[in-house]
């Protein structure tokens, strides 16, 4: 069986445009001046989560709370992203292919989760895996393995890594015995074990992906 797995952001979304809308419109719905919002965008940069608005919270003397400083980021960013229809049209073609397609992601459940609801991409693969939903993070194979179990598949039979991260996605697929595709961009760490394809964009992964079923 042909076994895929994608990660969420800057893979299949654009998580840095959702991030930059999201934290422009909090600001301007709450008055927040320039200095809240380039503290946002900086500490939000890689991963976001309750934590992160709870020192918000702290840091300027809010008197909304954090908890509702957060679910209104979570809807802003399920609002901004936007779903791509090529790559809603790769993942159909995958399915149609007889692959077995799963997600495997960093960040908190609630807000990946409502980004995967709103661009349909939940409906569209067998199996997702969020960090949050156990605290474990990519690179920790144990991630994989949940996504694979989701799946209905096993790692042992193999498969692929799609991201966009050379330590979380490519170095965590690697040790989880998964064959990986780079989506170039993020600077690259010595040590790194190297992607078995290097592209710039997941479409791209996609087509080698089918390439591969034809094999």
């Amino acid at each position: 069986m042909a076994f895929a797995l994608f990660d969420l952001d800057n893979t299949l979304v654009d998580r840095q445009s959702a991030l930059e809308d999201a934290v422009a419109t909090l600001c301007r719905r709450r008055a927040f001046g320039r200095e809240i919002e380039q503290w946002l965008l900086t500490e939000l940069a890689d991963r976001a989560n309750l934590v992160d608005f709870t020192r918000l919270h702290r840091a300027f003397g809010l008197r909304v709370s954090a908890e509702a400083l957060w679910q209104e980021y979570v809807d802003l960013v399920a609002s901004a992203v936007t779903r791509r229809p090529d790559v809603i049209e790769g993942l159909l073609q995958l399915r149609a292919a007889s692959w077995t397609v799963g997600i495997v992601t960093n960040g908190a459940s609630d807000i990946q989760r409502a980004k995967l609801a709103v661009t349909g991409l939940a409906a569209l693969v067998d199996g997702v895996a969020v960090s949050g939903d156990l605290e474990i993070r990519k690179p920790d194979p144990r991630l994989f393995e949940l996504a694979a179990s989701r799946c209905g598949v096993s790692l042992a039979d193999g498969g692929w890594m799609v991201g966009d991260n050379p330590a979380g996605d490519i170095g965590g697929g690697h040790y989880a015995g998964l064959r990986t595709i780079w989506l170039r961009g993020r600077p690259w760490p010595d040590s790194n074990p190297s992607a078995h394809y290097v592209v710039d964009d997941v479409t791209d992964a996609i087509a080698i992906l089918l390439t591969e079923s034809l094999d």
